[in-house]
């Protein structure tokens, strides 16, 4: 019964403004996705991209370092 709960995907309800919502219908509909899958696409790679720089701490200071060299 455990198994079967990780695997559930979780509903969740999500207030956006009207601005928001259509901007990601745009987008969905320009990656053929819906709108649902466009919002968990997003979210899966932003955390994807946050675990990566929490685990490579040398990484955030590199990026870090060359944004500083750029910016002179």
């Amino acid at each position: 019964m455990e198994q079967k709960d990780k695997d559930t995907k979780k509903p969740l309800l999500l207030r956006l403004s009207p601005s928001l919502w259509r901007d990601l219908a745009a987008w969905a509909e320009d990656d053929f996705r819906s709108i649902n899958g466009q919002i968990e696409f997003l979210l899966t790679e932003c955390v994807r991209k946050h675990k990566g720089q929490a685990e490579d701490p040398q990484a955030k200071s590199d990026a870090n370092s060359d944004k500083e060299e750029n910016d002179q």
